[in-house]
């Protein structure tokens, strides 16, 4: 019997290596009307429930540009991730040379960089079998050469790179004949005899400036360029920093290999942002939202039994002031306003602390008059939230018999200005420290911020506490 893959109005028949079954012609004449009239949601959702070589199966069989969009709308984009997901035991009708000769077709169609990425997900054998059918596959590899989440992984090799002697009338007409090639031409590069980046000149300046003019009088010599090693996300905040449109790539004998274009940059931003978001939450960086019940698992509770060993610390810590709980039991009314606030502060600080280092804001030179900014503000905030808690300690003793209430109101709100401020001034420190030595700072919002000021919040708060109120 014939292994199907059944949705409403849609079922495949699984077809033998390299023949067509007729009894799919109905299906792939629905799904060809679905994707011309634009259905994606609809399409996704009954492919979501066949098995993935039905799904490469129903590619190969299209017209290229109707699998090139199916491609975009399957989820987990690149949607090549349905093929890299194929047991084991399938890869066999991928290595067929039907198959490899379609994927080649869809895949030449693209930029080098972006097949890079989308090869990435293939199995390595399969990967290295379609690279070495493209176009590109000198490119290609040359790309895989360098490692994930680096400039020269990501940079686009086509550019305008002319001598420093050449005119700019000769200038102009290089960049007619490769704007077919190139389509967006911001910036000519300048090269010395060797390939080494000497100069730039803004398409703009070049258009003004006089035909007989050679490029070394005209071009700005203050260039700024990035290693082809270089993180991703430090050539985003160089660009931002220096507000550059396209950032030229160099290798380690500064000969120029590449550029990152606006495209790439705003990738890179949103890539970022994302793996940021992820780490604020407490989950790994990898984390997806077709990820397995297994992944989703060994992402998560890493982050949850870390919270859990700091709220066991900040338990312990309560715990260690059972006499002086006994002896005034409303203290325990305030712990949850005490943890809320030092959480709080210290999530805000440390999100701008990470905005800044992520966007290039925050220099080296101005750390010490950022970390006092926050500490003042931190003072006043704690001041303004410890007052009205006072006032509100002084009110309830009016309807509610509180023993000493001026003493635990001062006790409360001296309790909230302390943890203010140094809730605050970790945020604010934490996400600086674990980027000088090379970690995610984002990684600082996560978890620890969140249990490390808990800890500290009672501690405080039960010392404030002993001290104005029980002493």
């Amino acid at each position: 019997m014939v292994k199907t893959a059944e949705a409403p109005n849609l079922v495949w028949h699984r077809e033998p290596s390299q023949n067509y079954l007729t009894e799919n012609d109905e299906t792939l004449s629905l799904v060809r009307e679905m994707i011309k009239t634009g259905q994606k949601a609809d399409l996704v959702d009954l492919l979501k429930r066949w098995d993935p070589v039905d799904v490469m199966q129903l590619l190969t069989r299209l017209r290229l540009k109707h699998a090139r969009k199916l491609f975009q709308w399957l989820p987990s984009n690149p949607s090549v991730k349905v093929i890299a997901a194929l047991k084991p035991e399938y890869r066999a009708i991928l290595m067929e040379e039907a198959t490899l000769e379609q994927l080649r077709d869809i895949l030449a169609r693209l930029d080098p960089e972006d097949a890079t990425e989308v090869l990435n997900d293939f199995p390595d054998d399969v990967a290295a079998e379609i690279a070495a059918r493209l176009p590109d596959f000198e490119e290609i590899t040359a790309r895989q050469g360098f490692a994930d989440d680096s400039a020269g992984r990501i940079m686009a090799r086509k550019f305008v790179a002319l001598p420093e002697t050449c005119l700019v009338s000769n200038a102009i007409t290089q960049i007619r004949s490769e704007a077919a090639r190139i389509r967006k031409i911001f910036t000519v590069y300048v090269v010395d005899c060797d390939g080494r980046l000497t100069g730039t000149v803004e398409v703009g300046k070049l258009l003004l400036a006089p035909a007989n003019a050679q490029l070394s009088n005209i071009m700005n010599k203050d260039v700024i360029a990035v290693s082809a090693d270089m993180d991703q996300e430090q050539v985003l905040r160089i660009a931002r920093k220096r507000d550059m449109r396209t950032v030229p790539v160099i290798d380690s004998d500064g000969k120029l290999v590449g550029r990152v274009t606006p495209k790439q940059l705003t990738w890179i931003a949103s890539e970022e942002a994302t793996e940021d978001m992820l780490l604020m939450s407490g989950l790994s960086s990898e984390a997806k939202p077709d990820d397995t019940v297994g992944r989703i698992v060994k992402g998560r509770l890493p982050w949850l039994l870390a919270g859990l060993v700091g709220s066991s610390i900040a338990a312990t810590v309560v715990g260690s002031y059972e006499d002086q709980l006994a002896e005034a039991a409303i203290l325990a009314a305030f712990i949850p306003v005490t943890m809320s606030l030092a959480g709080n502060a210290g999530l805000q600080a440390s999100a701008v602390a990470v905005q800044g280092l992520a966007t290039g804001a925050l220099w080296s030179g101005d750390i010490l008059f950022r970390l006092l900014k926050e500490f003042l503000a931190a003072v006043i905030n704690g001041a303004a939230a410890g007052t009205i808690l006072a006032l509100l300690v002084m009110l309830a003793s009016l309807v509610v018999p509180i023993e000493n209430p001026a003493r635990l109101a001062l006790a409360t709100s001296v309790s909230l200005l302390s943890v203010c401020t140094l809730a605050a001034m970790v945020g604010a420190t934490m996400p600086l420290l674990l980027d000088r030595i090379g970690v995610d700072p984002a990684m600082a919002i996560g978890v620890f911020i969140t249990t490390s000021n808990d800890v500290l919040g009672v501690l405080i708060f039960f010392l404030m506490a002993t001290t104005f109120y029980l002493g």
